[in-house]
């Protein structure tokens, strides 16, 4: 992968796509869908999720993925942040109920806590810093991969009634819709695989465009049954302030923590970018499946931490890209000489 792969433009201090996500918001709060137009954005909603996964497996190469797997340390470091780390801040974070967090909203934080990393702003931020690029490619498919069970399974321990929707037909049809186009995506990227890095850009507005398609569902949802009401603007700053201690704990944990480990820093780069944040395209329909008529209030936190994740990282990443660079370690020099020339 280019090591120009960017996701945010240099000059622009937010990303234009964190516009689109509060615009879709907006227009689901003056225009939501109800009845047949719920039922066919509904539907539509469905799909886009499963084409951005079967996506997600055709332009994964197996031999990237194979090679990544030299790399297990780091893989299990980002599972265990992912997956171990963050349910147990969001876990800690039932003190702040009910003075601070209503049990709703808790209920999203630790909702958030649970799902899987992200790929592509993964990828981009470690690339931005100069960082490994491939283990971040790894890492993100990994944990999206993981978190179509675990998730569920997780949300089904951690969350209990608050996750209503959880059933084993929950999980076959978390299953069928994310891991399954996955699956097909892989088979047949030998044959289209070379027609989709060509057209990578417009590939980049299909991903967009099926995630803001299920935020406008979700939150039509919540317009139509009238959530909104159960929030206000002091609970929203709250949870703000509550996300951003827990990104701040989680940028802090994965690069010292790394570092302690023992690895490089190109290494720890992809431990912290992938380690620290949560995917908006895997958390959305896990939460519709999940929660049913309550998946718009529950995807709230994930929804702000996203915006809050990939402005923090954009300045992180440009900072992490001026840092004087360390030389490799004989061993580490060794290994990817013997690497090289197979990539």
């Amino acid at each position: 992968m280019s090591r120009r792969t960017t996701l945010l433009p240099s000059r622009l201090p937010i990303d234009p796509y964190i516009l689109a996500l509060l615009g879709t918001v907006g227009l689901a709060a003056l225009l939501p869908a109800s009845g047949t137009a719920a039922d066919v954005v509904g539907g539509a909603s469905t799909a886009a999720i499963a084409l951005l996964f079967f996506l997600y497996g055709a332009r994964l190469s197996t031999r990237e993925a194979l090679d990544g797997l030299r790399h297990w340390r780091l893989h299990l470091t980002v599972l265990i942040c992912t997956f171990a780390v963050f349910p147990l801040l969001g876990l800690a974070a039932k003190g702040l109920v009910p003075a601070v967090l209503t049990p709703p909203l808790y209920s999203g934080l630790l909702f958030l806590c649970l799902v899987p990393s992200t790929i592509q702003s993964s990828i981009a931020f470690t690339s931005i810093a100069r960082g490994n690029v491939p283990a971040a490619i790894c890492a993100g498919s990994f944990s999206s991969l993981a978190g179509i069970v675990l998730t569920p399974l997780l949300a089904a321990a951690l969350l209990g009634g608050s996750a209503g929707g959880f059933s084993a037909d929950s999980l076959l049809k978390i299953v069928f819709q994310l891991l399954v186009p996955f699956l097909a995506g892989q088979a047949l990227r030998r044959w289209i695989g070379g027609f989709l890095l060509r057209h990578k850009k417009v590939l980049g507005y299909v991903d967009r465009g099926s995630i803001l398609l299920v935020v406008y569902t979700a939150f039509s949802q919540g317009m139509v049954q009238g959530i909104w009401s159960q929030v206000t603007p002091a609970r929203l700053a709250l949870l703000l302030a509550v996300e951003a201690v827990l990104l701040a704990v989680m940028l802090t944990l994965t690069w010292y923590g790394a570092k302690r480990l023992g690895f490089a820093r190109a290494d720890r780069i992809a431990i912290q970018f992938a380690g620290s944040k949560k995917s908006l395209a895997a958390g959305l329909p896990m939460a519709s499946v999940l929660f049913g008529a309550q998946a718009s209030l529950a995807v709230l936190p994930l929804m702000l931490f996203h915006q809050m994740q990939l402005m923090v990282c954009a300045v992180l990443a440009k900072r992490r890209a001026h840092d004087p660079q360390e030389e490799p370690r004989p061993e580490a020099a060794a290994a990817a000489r013997q690497v090289a020339p197979g990539r």
